[in-house]
């Protein structure tokens, strides 16, 4: 933290904090229901932002953080200063993928200990919902994904099963797994909508459906209101996973603290600024976990 606008509380110049993009009102429904991460007060992210061009022209302020750079202006609500005895690196993680993927499991899902648990994807966010399923006490953890390298590094971060879903045997698989009745719980974490087009097969009467990840904004997925009804199952959405940044901030560094929740392990690489598009390329390919860009003393 370089400076501070006027008003703001609870922070000092020079505290080392995490930005995320969870900018919230305070005051809405949502926001005074607990649930800042579903904001319902529009942010004008063109208008309202706090970047401009040489002409003074507004710049639109991408997530509400525009950060790929060397210092981001950011609302009062985004920031939560990171407690003592953790790295930068391993900080920097909660402020996305962290909290999606557990928070999708401790905030949205409520998953009960010795209940069975699918997650759909072993990457950034799934490895971090898988995690949280073994922390919340899930009996059983079944990763699922199409890559064998990926269910190896879910079993490092807590399943107990994997499945690889290459054929159209996955559903078969997952009910052999749970003694014919499917999972409690399904935390989809990829943006694919054939995998939540697949996702209710693995559910267990009265189960639920937990919509993770994030498809194209015109992709479609379609299920059975009937099979909804008749075996009393739901399906939610998780934004952030539902995180209270004051809440959930200082939870989860105690659980790294204690040695129970992974985070160096899920840096992949370290890129300086300048390289970011390889970082970035790396990351699409789906060979990495979560890639770090790393700042000297300078700002590069």
């Amino acid at each position: 933290m370089t400076a501070l606008g006027d008003g703001v509380a609870g922070l000092e110049s020079g505290d080392p904090v995490l930005v995320t993009l969870i900018r919230a009102c305070g005051s809405c429904p949502s926001c005074a229901g607990g649930h800042p991460a579903t904001c319902e007060t529009p942010y004008d992210r063109v208008g309202a932002s706090p970047l401009r061009d040489r002409d003074g022209t507004p710049i639109e302020q991408g997530l509400a953080t525009a950060a790929f750079a060397e210092r981001a202006v950011v609302d009062r609500s985004q920031v939560q200063k990171i407690p003592a005895g953790i790295g930068m690196e391993a900080a920097c993680l909660l402020s996305c993928g962290v909290i999606t993927g557990f928070g999708a499991v401790e905030n949205t899902a409520g998953v009960r200990p010795d209940s069975d648990v699918v997650v759909v994807g072993a990457g950034g966010v799934g490895l971090n919902s898988i995690q949280g399923a073994a922390v919340a006490g899930a009996a059983r953890v079944i990763a699922v994904d199409t890559v064998p390298e990926k269910l190896d590094g879910a079993r490092e971060f807590g399943a107990t099963h994997a499945v690889l879903a290459m054929n159209d045997d996955t559903g078969l698989q997952i009910r052999k797994l749970t003694g014919g009745r499917g999972a409690d719980t399904v935390l989809v974490t990829v943006g694919a909508a054939a995998a939540y087009r697949e996702a209710l097969d693995f559910l267990a009467p009265r189960g639920q459906l937990i919509a993770v990840g994030m498809p194209p904004s015109d992709a479609r997925a379609e299920w059975s209101p009937v099979d909804l009804t008749f075996l009393g199952q739901n399906i939610r959405g998780s934004c952030m996973g539902d995180t209270v940044l004051s809440r959930d901030i200082p939870y989860l560094v105690e659980l790294y603290r204690q040695g129970r929740l992974k985070l160096d392990e899920l840096v992949t690489g370290r890129y300086p600024l300048e390289r970011i598009n390889d970082a970035i390329d790396d990351t699409r390919s789906g060979r990495s976990r979560r890639n770090v860009i790393v700042f000297d003393g300078n700002g590069r």
